[in-house]
């Protein structure tokens, strides 16, 4: 006779977290953790904001997660939420940005540049930050699709399941996106 439990699905662990079972909190994080923190890390191009957004995303699921249907994967509703944190993000750094530049310029001398110094880092790290700012600088409707299907490997259908856009319309937005990044890659 065999013991051995099949583990736990995202939909029973949402059903016990519910009702207030901490592990299964603890759990929904472990497996999703990864997955949120990437597509954070492509949207802001720096992992410490990128650790800030899967860590508001988190938050922000476990207190609405009474909100969330069983029905439906448990990992689409937490993709679009942090998606939705990691447009929030893109705002206020907007906002950061234009107060910064409204410094009087004898006052902006003291802005640090918290940027790496190019010298200092190898070159494959260097084209790796290059590319990860063109992905970053992508508008959000052509950066979601390219990053959940070729960075997360989503299907099409998946992604566009979490984006509420059709197959062939995620299809064309990463081909745009595509184009774009050569662009802004070649430029």
């Amino acid at each position: 006779m065999n013991d051995t439990k099949a583990p736990a699905t995202d939909r029973d662990l949402v059903l016990r977290a519910l009702g207030q079972h901490q592990p299964s909190y603890s759990e929904l994080m472990a497996r999703h953790r990864e997955a949120v923190f990437r597509i954070a890390r492509h949207h802001t191009g720096d992992e410490g904001e990128a650790m800030d957004v899967c860590q508001e995303t988190f938050i922000s699921a476990f207190a609405s997660l009474n909100r969330f249907d069983p029905d439906r994967p448990f990992r689409a509703w937490l993709v679009r939420i942090a998606l939705n944190k990691c447009r929030d993000w893109a705002r206020r750094r907007a906002v950061r940005r234009l107060f910064r530049m409204a410094k009087p310029l004898d006052e902006a001398i003291h802005v640090a540049d918290e940027g790496q110094d190019p010298e200092s880092a190898a070159i494959s790290a260097r084209e790796l930050a290059r590319i990860s700012a063109a992905v970053a600088a992508l508008p959000a409707n052509l950066k979601d699709p390219l990053i959940l299907c070729r960075l997360e490997g989503m299907s099409m259908a998946e992604a566009g399941q979490v984006l509420g856009l059709s197959e062939k319309a995620v299809e064309t937005r990463i081909y745009r996106a595509r184009q774009k990044l050569s662009a802004i890659l070649e430029g």
